[in-house]
């Protein structure tokens, strides 16, 4: 992880950022109140056609039900300009209720995928359960495949690009996680005998 306001590589377990001194507590006294937010996919920018939302969440619990140790969330957002746009996306995924309380270092396996429609901006944050397995690279990756859809206005269709990236990344990382362990990554039913 990177800190949010000066980009210094953090650790898992920085409790402030080593150049610029930022902490949770600091960011939130700077950003003020949390937003209401909506889990899931949440469209505060109004800018998804009527159903897409719905397509979207589907997509989501897809993606959630083929790895059920994850959370994904999307939020739509017109985010202020007074501060980063890295620094409100990493303010909200620790304070916006996207995690719950048990979900602390290593066990944060969340994601949130932030868009700005209005500014054109675009934000994929990670717990740190699976950074390890998303690095920024590949994070940075899957946002440049989508940018062509959102600069067309294209919402949706980014965002589902996004999202099947992350079923290939996690797919991906599973595999490398089962070989390194000497296991197979692929389900398999016990043999049945007779007939039912």
């Amino acid at each position: 992880m990177r800190c949010p306001y000066c980009r210094t590589r953090l650790t898992e377990l920085a409790v402030e950022c080593p150049a610029c001194r930022l902490t949770l507590d600091r960011a939130t006294a700077l950003l003020g109140p949390v937003p209401r937010l909506g889990l899931g996919v949440a469209d505060l920018a109004g800018v998804l056609p009527n159903g897409d939302a719905e397509k979207i969440a589907k997509a989501v619990s897809r993606l959630m039900w083929t790895f059920p140790q994850i959370s994904l969330h999307v939020l739509l957002h017109v985010f202020p300009e007074d501060h980063p746009f890295d620094l409100h996306v990493f303010w909200l995924f620790n304070c916006g209720g996207f995690s719950n309380e048990s979900q602390k270092a290593g066990e944060n396996r969340t994601i949130l995928l932030a868009l700005d429609p209005a500014k054109g901006r675009s934000a994929l944050t990670v717990g740190y359960g699976l950074e390890p397995f998303l690095g920024d690279e590949a994070l940075d990756h899957l946002l440049e495949l989508a940018e062509p859809a959102w600069l067309a206005g294209e919402w949706t269709r980014g965002i589902l690009e996004v999202i099947a990236g992350l079923d290939r990344l996690l797919e991906s990382a599973a595999l490398e996680v089962a070989t390194g362990f000497g296991l197979s990554a692929l389900a398999t039913a016990p043999k049945r005998r007779g007939e039912f």
